[in-house]
């Protein structure tokens, strides 16, 4: 099978670790083709290029800023991707027949690209929704209800749901919010398609490299340690972070650790340098394998959402916590469902993102003990949920989708 996969992920090494080069990596162990089309920024100075992998292709396409860039920059150049994708595409693959072609939001902006080769090659198309966007948007006020840039990325939606063969949604809330809120949609093509990577064996660190670490980063090495690994952005509304730091200083056994990058993160910054916390520590994003032993080294990880959220989230980095046996703690919106199956399952606890107190509480009931079964429980559920052979198994074998 031919498969040509569409994203905004910069591939550019198909032997990273990560939940699309994870799951690419699992189509190619079972004899398929693949094709990734990704963009290259302006920024990196390089024109449209081609990448050769064993049985796989990575095309790599010029387009404008998309990250760390001006509004008006992200906005054109979101825009203007599909027309570069469908250029790039018919230049160096226009002969090549796809039987499977493959995308995840976001961007929802690939329609032109995906009706063409769907008529070209007569083949079945997958959505992976991993974001419900512009309702995101508009939930933590970046976009305006109504608004011109609503309606038209809403009408671009509504078109991608209607030329998805199938869509495959993080959880079963966001299945319910897919066809609640577009009842044209056949709830028939409607099914669970999460976040995925390939398990590997956790390298255990010895205590005293557990030591070395902590020691390295001026961490304590005699409390719970709770971290907080990844994007540092509007989602994840940390506002409510702040108010558990602060009220973490008056606790003598718990510490939280911060590392990340993000539009945020400057914010966080300041206010670290104003209230010069001494129950916790803010890190900048650190090369990974010292991020890897540095979540490791820690007890429980961290979650947190904007509670205007009116869609069900669902963060990656929880797979990064079940991998490593950790409980998560969570507080998020009320329709994000991640917290229910936590608790649900024994891996987590749970409140909104805005009751301090129970959150609190949470912190307070996460023992030893609790931490240590709650690690194995998270990790049980890992391998039978979030793993790219079961993933991959629900995108290419239609009778074993995942049902709701």
């Amino acid at each position: 099978m031919k498969i040509l996969f569409l994203s905004l992920a910069r591939f550019d090494d198909i032997n990273v670790r990560g939940i699309y080069s994870d799951l690419m990596r699992e189509f190619i162990a079972r004899g398929h083709d693949v094709f990734i089309a990704s963009p290259i920024e302006r920024r990196f100075r390089k024109q449209t290029h081609l990448i050769d992998f064993p049985l796989c292709q990575i095309l790599k396409i010029r387009t404008l800023n998309l990250q760390k860039t001006n509004i008006i920059e992200k906005g054109i150049g979101t825009l203007l991707l599909e027309y570069q994708f469908d250029n790039a595409i018919k230049k160096y693959w226009g002969d090549i027949k796809f039987d499977l072609v493959l995308y995840a939001t976001p961007p929802i902006t690939f329609n032109r690209v995906i009706e063409r080769i769907k008529k070209r090659c007569g083949c079945r198309s997958y959505l992976m929704l991993k974001d419900i966007f512009p309702q995101n948007a508009v939930d933590i006020g970046m976009m305006k209800e109504g608004g011109l840039l609503h309606c038209m990325f809403r009408k671009k939606e509504v078109r991608l749901y209607e030329i998805s063969d199938r869509i495959g949604c993080m959880s079963p809330a966001n299945c319910e919010y897919v066809l609640k809120h577009n009842p044209t949609v056949d709830p028939s093509k409607v099914e669970l398609c999460p976040n995925s990577i390939t398990p590997i064996e956790i390298p255990v660190l010895s205590e005293d490299e557990r030591v070395t670490l902590l020691m390295k980063l001026s961490i304590p090495t005699d409390k719970t340690l709770f971290i907080y690994g990844g994007n540092l952005g509007k989602p994840q509304g940390l506002d409510f972070l702040l108010k558990v730091i602060e009220a973490n200083e008056n606790r003598e056994d718990s510490y939280i650790v911060v590392v990340g990058s993000g539009t945020e993160y400057p914010k966080i910054a300041r206010w670290f340098e104003v209230n010069n916390p001494v129950n916790s520590k803010l890190l900048s994003a650190l090369p990974k394998q010292e991020y890897d032993n540095l979540v490791r080294a820690c007890h429980v990880g961290l979650i947190f959402l904007d509670p205007r959220f009116t869609i069900p989230n669902f963060p990656s980095r929880l797979l990064s916590y079940l991998e490593n046996s950790m409980p998560v703690l969570l507080a998020t919106d009320v329709n994000t469902d991640m917290g229910r199956i936590a608790e649900g399952e024994d891996f987590g606890l749970w409140c909104e993102s805005d009751d301090l107190d129970k959150f609190m509480k949470n912190m307070d009931a996460l023992t030893s003990d609790s931490i240590s079964k709650m690690g194995i429980a998270g990790h049980k559920y890992f391998l039978a949920n979030y793993t790219t052979d079961i993933i991959a198994d629900s995108i290419l074998i239609p009778n074993k989708k995942s049902k709701i």
